[in-house]
């Protein structure tokens, strides 16, 4: 008999905005850590199935606090100290120590937060990327299948981080004053590609092939065991850094003025979603993403899709946060949301019976 509830432990870092920051940081370090009313939600939706929670920080105390907590099973949305691969550090902990959790393992969550290693794969596996290049040096030749305006941005970092109105370069000089500006701000490489003026759309993605066995609501699932969120697009006219996606964009409430326009489900032809869906589904496969993931998609001059980077730890504010927004679309509960995820986690390390399936229909 398994046991019915567990002592949960949610994993993330929290910012804390009264704070300075540490000198020698780029002024919008930390910016994708989570506030503490969000591990306060994400807490109360697990304890509405009866479980019993935790928030433990993900700092340099995170093995003696796990010691001491033993929990069955971790809620993981922690981001990472730093370093290249920092939201792998915390899945590598629980793995050497061989506690439960949520989410993708360690080498999709490194992968991932690396842009440049992430679109030689998908664009090695044929799914549309822009042309890119990556600038270590920043003095590099720019390869001739870019052409200008272009775009610069940190290789390694997410939520908008190091990207504002200066990040679409125009000129040479512009370009390597911008990548130069990267490299030593976050020290590490800048990822140059062609700028994509269409529009711009998310895509949340949740399950695995056996979900709708270990699912609290396997009807979600199609017969793939994957569920494709409705498609949430981005409209960045009226955004403070209009055009861009930016952390200041991000950090702006929905409604605000600055923030950027939240539409879900978007107003697209049937055969453009078709393609959106297909997109992010395999850029979650072909990264070896575990049970949710949120792809971001832009078009080009031409109206032709463009991956641009996959979340696999994409941000769960109730009401706030992408993924959320797309889940509320359809009606899917805060609760549900947050129990699915857990539920498929704990499934991968033998804490939920499996749910037998009815057998195909005979013709």
């Amino acid at each position: 008999m398994l046991k019915r509830y567990w002592k949960v432990a949610v994993l993330a870092n929290i910012k804390d905005d009264l704070l300075p920051k540490p000198e020698g940081v780029p002024p919008d370090a930390f910016a994708d850590f989570d506030h503490i009313e969000t591990v306060n939600s994400l807490r109360a939706a697990i304890e509405t199935d009866g479980h019993k929670t935790e928030f433990i920080q993900a700092d340099r105390n995170l093995p003696l606090a796990l010691r001491e907590y033993q929990p069955d099973i971790c809620f993981n949305i922690a981001e990472g100290l730093g370093g290249d691969a920092r939201e792998a550090q915390t899945p590598a902990l629980l793995e050497m120590l061989g506690i439960p959790y949520t989410g993708s393992r360690v080498l999709t969550n490194a992968i991932s937060l690396d842009k440049t290693l992430t679109k030689r794969i998908w664009r090695d596996r044929r799914l549309p990327v822009a042309p890119f290049q990556e600038f270590v040096i920043g003095n590099e030749s720019l390869r001739p299948e870019l052409k200008y305006p272009l775009f610069v941005k940190p290789a390694r970092e997410g939520t908008g981080m190091g990207v504002d109105t200066k990040a679409i370069v125009n000129t040479e000089s512009e370009l390597r004053e911008r990548a130069q500006y990267i490299i030593n701000t976050y020290q590490q490489p800048a990822l140059v590609e062609v700028f994509l003026p269409g529009r711009e759309f998310t895509v949340g993605v949740m399950g695995r092939a056996d979900a709708k066995r270990f699912s609290r609501n396997p009807d979600w699932y199609d017969k793939d065991g994957f569920h494709r969120f409705p498609i949430l697009e981005l409209d960045m006219a009226r955004s403070v850094t209009p055009n861009i996606y930016s952390n200041a964009s991000k950090t702006k409430e929905i409604g605000d003025e600055g923030a950027p326009g939240y539409f879900c489900p978007a107003d697209v032809e049937p055969e453009l979603e078709k393609k959106l869906r297909y997109f992010a589904v395999r850029a979650h496969q072909l990264l070896g993403a575990l049970d949710i993931s949120r792809t971001d998609i832009r078009l080009d001059e031409e109206g032709n899709p463009r991956l641009l980077e996959i979340n696999t730890l994409p941000g769960l504010t109730p009401d706030y946060s992408d993924l959320c927004l797309q889940a509320k679309a359809e009606g899917i509960r805060y609760e549900d949301l947050i129990l699915d995820i857990l539920y498929l986690g704990a499934s991968r390390w033998g804490m939920v019976e499996p749910r037998e399936l009815p057998l195909p229909a005979k013709n």
